[in-house]
């Protein structure tokens, strides 16, 4: 395992901190899902997990549900305070910011430094958003995109 792969978890800690809506995981993960779990647990928050990978799905176990086909995920029925978009395959990371960029106040886009540009194709999706901050403290970078709230005004 990849050490820095957990590099969003200081916007992570710090948004869930600065926000009390309900939190949408694209793409499970050993450093996200407790997370967001376990605070949304405490805060009464709802938290819904996906992940399309099976045999991850049972790793990470009853804090994410498996989904087959990412567009049936139930995505839309709510307006999400935080999203983090983190999932396979690599497209599907700018077709679902797409769909959700008027259902979150905040969406997290993990691995956003430039060289991962040519994998998931960020860019394109960057002009649909009103507002954008980049965390590049730590790599892999990660993105917080909003057209409802400055995250500069909460990130820094």
């Amino acid at each position: 395992m990849n050490v820095l792969s957990g590099s969003h978890i200081p916007i992570l800690v710090k948004i869930m901190s600065l926000t009390d809506g309900s939190v949408l995981e694209l793409g499970a993960g050993f450093f996200s899902t407790p997370l967001f779990y376990w605070l949304c647990k405490a805060e009464g928050r709802e938290f819904v997990s996906y992940e399309n990978d099976k045999k991850w799905c049972e790793e990470i176990g009853e804090m994410t549900t498996y989904i087959e086909d990412w567009d049936k995920a139930n995505i839309l029925s709510t307006h999400w305070s935080v999203v983090l978009i983190d999932h396979r395959p690599a497209h599907r990371r700018r077709i679902d910011a797409r769909r959700l960029k008027d259902n979150a106040d905040f969406i997290i886009m993990h691995d956003s430094d430039m060289e991962r540009d040519r994998v998931y194709g960020y860019t394109e999706i960057y002009p649909l958003f009103k507002y954008k901050y980049d965390f590049t403290k730590v790599k892999p970078h990660t993105t917080v995109l909003s057209n409802f709230k400055d995250p500069k005004l909460l990130l820094t």
